[in-house]
């Protein structure tokens, strides 16, 4: 959770500084071209394009920082170093082969720009699958044991080691498979030139599918700026490009073509303006009462990033992973927003499918544009997505945020107590049958989680008297000491005494 918290968050900033600092919103808000204004916005841009432009590192170290039990910081930082190290052997492999491909054209070779090195665009799913194989090895070599001589590099020092040596044959193999997808995809955006008003359908259904693999940008792209998109001829030039035939349209002051924009911003609003809003109220709704406080901010700042601006990740990254079903019916609702608003000739252009987008390529442009159509099916969308969503939910419990297993019960009692002085960290110890009875130390907001040896030498009475709420032992090996707030504190002083 910890990448999507924080693009919920960065996609509002980036929102709101792109949005007014655009030239087309300057055009229609001329009050906002004050100078000191617009260098806020375009600051606020630029902090808020961070979380998108280093997304899939950030999910290469928050997996195994997740997921591991123990030596959580090497954890994360081995998903560092294997994100840049498969990178570095990528551009290795493109340099010498000759597949580096030219800088004004790496998008359309499905090539991109890396932390300053050229590598393939693998987007999030490159970023996912650094992580997990840095968990995978994190959880089988943290704790090995090597010869004298190299006793040196042993424990939780091999994680990085064998994880740079695994990414840079990892590294290598990606090239040689990645092409394959993107020549798929590049027989998919000619194939929706000749589809007809079904066109339409398959580009916005294959953007949303491609999204999490990043390979959207290769068929958005062709669609925007090849001839893929149609060519037209406006004001005596050949354009080809469905976004290029759009804004020279607008330029030239030449009708707006519908089958330019039905690749455009139109397609998006029905979903993004209204489903994915619904979907958040349906996962609010459906979360257990006492959870719901906690997932207020995130599901709201995700709706107003996909209503405001189209930036749509912090939501659909909520149930992707957990119900791939349910992102498979937001796939099918997107294809189809883009179908019907073609088939009703509507004629709202631009990017990003949010209400700026609505309403200064829709209403401000004249009825012309018929975005009252995006109003209608919109609330079509609305009912159709709250209706499935909430279903889905309920009837598979899906464990979408705010419905996870109650593995704590925090109490008001856990949250506000306070206890008078500080914790005895070595009689805490002492009374957990000391370091070489803990297997594994950890804690969520209240309570310390354990694995112990023996719970026999478990003294609950001393663990008490020193200060804990109270003492649950789940099973043989498993305990939980409820600490109160401040279990974080005891539980790095008990850490450092283990060592």
């Amino acid at each position: 959770m910890l990448p999507v918290a924080l693009l919920a968050f960065m996609g509002l900033i980036l929102g709101i500084g792109s949005s007014f600092s655009s030239p087309s919103t300057i055009e229609i808000l001329p009050f906002l071209d004050q100078p000191w204004l617009q260098v806020i916005f375009r600051f606020m841009s630029t902090v808020g394009g961070f979380a998108f432009t280093y997304l899939p590192l950030l999910f290469a170290m928050a997996i195994p920082l997740g997921l591991a039990r123990n030596e959580k910081g090497v954890a994360a930082f081995s998903g560092f170093v294997g994100y840049v190290v498969m990178n570095l052997s990528i551009h290795f492999y493109l340099t010498e082969t000759g597949k580096l491909a030219d800088p004004e054209h790496l998008r359309e070779a499905g090539q991109g720009m890396v932390l300053g090195m050229q590598s393939i665009e693998m987007g999030v799913l490159g970023g996912i699958i650094v992580g997990i194989i840095v968990y995978l090895l994190h959880s089988k070599f943290y704790t090995i044991q090597l010869p004298d001589a190299f006793a040196f590099f042993g424990g939780a020092r091999f994680i990085p080691i064998i994880t740079s040596l695994i990414m840079a044959i990892i590294g290598i193999i990606v090239p040689v498979i990645w092409p394959i997808f993107a020549l798929g995809i590049n027989s998919v955006g000619f194939a929706i030139q000749k589809s007809g008003i079904f066109g339409p359908f398959l580009f916005g259904a294959g953007e949303r599918l491609l999204l999490p693999f990043g390979l959207h940008h290769i068929l958005v792209s062709m669609i925007r700026f090849t001839e893929a998109g149609g060519t037209q001829i406006v004001d005596g030039h050949s354009v080809s490009g469905a976004l290029n035939i759009f804004y020279t349209q607008l330029q030239s002051g030449s009708p707006i073509s519908p089958a330019a924009t039905a690749f455009l911003s139109q397609g998006k609003m029905p979903t993004f303006m209204f489903g994915l809003p619904a979907a958040a109220l349906a996962m609010y709704r459906t979360a257990l009462p006492q959870n719901r406080h906690k997932i207020k901010g995130l599901l709201i700042s995700g709706v107003i990033a996909t209503f405001v601006t189209g930036i749509t990740e912090p939501i659909e990254f909520l149930f992707l992973f957990i119900a791939p079903v349910l992102y498979g019916f937001h796939v099918i609702m997107t294809g189809l927003g883009f179908m019907l608003m073609a088939l009703l000739q509507v004629v709202i252009g631009n990017t990003d499918g949010g209400v700026l987008d609505f309403l200064i390529f829709g209403i401000l442009q004249g009825t012309y544009t018929k975005w009252y159509f995006v109003l209608l099916v919109g609330a079509l969308w609305f009912v159709v997505y709250y209706v499935v969503f909430k279903f889905a939910i309920q009837k598979f419990n899906l464990k979408t945020p705010g419905r996870e297993l109650v593995t704590e019960d925090v109490s008001e009692k856990e949250r506000t107590y306070k206890k008078k002085g500080n914790y005895n960290g070595p009689l805490i110890l002492d009374a957990l049958g000391g370091p070489k009875n803990i297997v594994s130390l950890d804690n969520c907001i209240t309570r310390l989680r354990l694995v112990v040896d023996d719970m026999t030498i478990v003294s609950e009475q001393e663990l008490k008297n020193q200060g804990a709420i109270g003492v649950i032992k789940l099973d043989a090996n498993n305990l939980q000491v409820i600490i109160g707030t401040q279990v974080a504190t005891v539980k790095n002083e008990l850490e450092s005494l283990m060592e």
